[in-house]
């Protein structure tokens, strides 16, 4: 059986090797590849002869998918699978697991992180007193009352959710199952945007996520409502929310996943845009979360291996 990490998953190649060999047995053949490549002719040269083949968030397409002739087992070491050819993989009866739970709280910090830089001012205040400025112009808000509205309740927008609770917040949540989770308030799509102070996006993305924040959705948000997307791009419509932002429809907005996986083009629209802060697709980027995902991905191998799959996204 041979296993191949087509690329770097963010872990220390003795730390990786020391979670693999835990959960595998000696008669594993692991290749570590520590470069990335994108192009299809190199992917495929990577993963020909791999029965299992271990991927983060880099893109396999269909091509690659069938041009590696030997694959049983995709293990994703992410959450989304959206980057990956699943109709491919359907077809040539290849098992996909996700790492689904490994990066709940990071994602989470990330997302007050980004909330707490928009309400207080955090990069203006930064560079007023690199410039001998004071705090004129820089007055923020507290978190504690504001209408924090949370868009899917999977376990990372329930811990979210609970942790705005901390802060004070009278919390609203949209999901396409109800929960019973204390204290929050299970509303409309519509309902939710028109009231509430604090929008974060925590849906996957799939064909009825795509484009569910669009331009008459931004057009319900208070004029002093700000939006964080730490979900999947697409899920917003880039061009809508900077045209918002630009006219002042809505307050501000933080986003760290963009239609594509960073580097962004500078001429992205939501580079423009005032009032937003951005950052490359880290939310799940931290040194804890990286070993956990590791820790689960190949956990996720061995129980492929022993005939048990979990975390089955197909």
């Amino acid at each position: 059986m041979k296993l191949v990490i087509i690329e770097p998953l963010g872990v220390e190649e003795e730390k990786l090797m020391e979670i693999a060999h835990k959960a595998l047995p000696d008669s594993v053949e692991i290749v570590s590849y520590q470069t990335k490549v994108t192009d299809t002719e190199s992917l495929i040269e990577r993963g020909k002869d791999a029965d299992i083949i271990m991927v983060a968030n880099l893109p396999l397409n269909a091509e690659v998918i069938k041009g590696c002739k030997n694959l049983k087992m995709l293990a994703v070491a992410f959450t989304g699978i959206d980057h990956i050819a699943m109709d491919a993989c359907k077809e040539q009866g290849i098992t996909v697991c996700n790492c689904a739970g490994y990066s709940n709280a990071a994602v989470s910090d990330l997302v007050f992180g980004l909330l707490i830089s928009l309400y207080r001012n955090i990069i203006s205040c930064d560079q007023v007193v690199r410039e001998e400025g004071t705090k004129d112009g820089l007055v923020g808000f507290e978190l504690e009352g504001k209408k924090f509205g949370v868009i899917g309740t999977g376990a990372i927008g329930t811990r979210v959710a609970k942790i705005a609770q901390a802060f004070g917040c009278e919390v609203y949540a949209y999901s396409r199952t109800v929960k019973d989770l204390p204290g929050i308030q299970f509303v409309g799509l519509e309902e939710l945007l028109y009231n509430c102070d604090i929008i974060s996006l925590h849906v996957p993305l799939n064909e009825s996520t795509k484009g569910l924040i669009g331009k008459d959705e931004i057009a319900l948000m208070k004029p002093d409502a700000v939006l964080v997307n730490t979900a999947r791009g697409p899920v917003v419509d880039s061009e809508a929310l900077a045209e918002a932002l630009n006219n002042g429809k809505i307050a501000g907005a933080a986003v760290d996943v963009f239609e594509n996986e960073p580097p962004v083009s500078k001429d992205h629209p939501l580079l423009h845009a005032k009032n937003l802060i951005a950052t490359p697709h880290v939310a799940f980027a931290t040194k804890e979360a990286l070993v956990k995902r590791a820790i689960i991905d190949f956990d996720n191998v061995k129980c492929w291996m022993e005939g048990k799959p979990v975390n089955v996204m197909n």
